[in-house]
């Protein structure tokens, strides 16, 4: 009697554990970038066929106030190619500034022909930077034709001080540009928008309809400085995976925030966060966090 009640503790508790690693938010970064080249629709309809069920994106502004998904304001030398196919040198790469181009020119540049050489497994193909709107409406009808669950988008306004109205708008104005466009696709439900600077959290926090807002850090300056920093507790903090311990766990627990901690990829290391309680995790592989989070 006494083996029987223990093996049905034993299987409950498997499968409690199951539905805990079934509730954990599997979000491709910048799409599956391991495979597919960064921000393009191609990468995020990749990752939704590996398993993720949220698309991580970066977001800057053209000159023309485009929305464009792109993780620096300007066109990186590791990935970018000229309009006539010349490459870009690390050091003239700034001068290729998104906010001085109208979307028409970025659109020429591509930003997967040459692949990129951190990721050895990425397929190299002619690719551009698309429109946050184009997005939206992209992903939105492949998983509509896929019979997917709604997909979920976490969108990273990319600012720092020192850009304000050089490579990017100031805070007041992007963020508020980026709230309707968000508004105009009818996404409020389905995203959440996150960002290293905090003046874009606090802008957001000051509009009307309440959008999700999750704290990117990649500093030592612990939990309590950040969001003491930001001013308010956000409802994601997502910190470096390395940045991770018990405490800060405790921390968002005790403070009702969600924890996903970006970028995770390999095995060691998802593993590693399997360990902690966590609500999601950030990888640029997303087969592999389906591989320890799913299976």
């Amino acid at each position: 009697m006494k083996i029987r009640i223990l093996l049905i503790c034993v299987c409950l508790t498997a499968n409690l554990f199951a539905q805990t690693f079934q509730n954990i938010s599997i979000e491709g970064h910048r799409g599956a970038r391991g495979y597919v080249p960064e921000n393009t629709i191609p990468s995020f309809i990749k990752a939704l066929e590996q398993g993720a069920d949220t698309l991580e994106l970066d977001v800057v502004i053209s000159q023309d106030n485009k929305i464009v998904v792109s993780h620096e304001p300007w066109f990186s030398h590791l990935i970018s190619t000229k309009p006539d196919g010349n490459l870009i040198t690390a050091d003239k790469e700034k001068d290729f500034n998104i906010y001085k181009m109208k979307y028409a020119e970025v659109k020429k540049f591509d930003v997967g022909n040459i692949g990129n050489k951190d990721f050895p497994q990425q397929t190299k193909m002619k690719v551009y930077k698309p429109l946050l709107g184009d997005v939206f409406k992209e992903i939105n009808k492949y998983a509509k034709r896929k019979k997917l669950k709604a997909v979920r988008f976490n969108v990273e306004i990319k600012s720092n001080p020192l850009w304000d109205n050089i490579f990017t708008p100031t805070p007041e104005v992007m963020a508020k540009m980026v709230y309707q466009e968000i508004l105009k696709h009818k996404m409020q439900n389905n995203v959440i928008v996150q960002s290293f600077d905090v003046r874009q959290l606090q802008e957001l926090r000051k509009m009307p309809i309440k959008l999700p807002l999750a704290l990117l850090v990649g500093n030592k300056d612990g939990i309590e400085k950040n969001i003491e920093k930001l001013g308010f507790i956000p409802d994601t903090y997502s910190p470096h995976f390395s940045l991770v311990d018990e405490a800060m766990i405790s921390y968002c627990q005790k403070n009702n925030m969600k924890i996903v901690p970006w970028t995770v990829n390999e095995i060691a290391d998802l593993e590693k966060m399997k360990k902690f309680k966590l609500d999601g995790i950030i990888t640029d592989y997303p087969d592999r966090a389906i591989q320890i989070f799913r299976k």
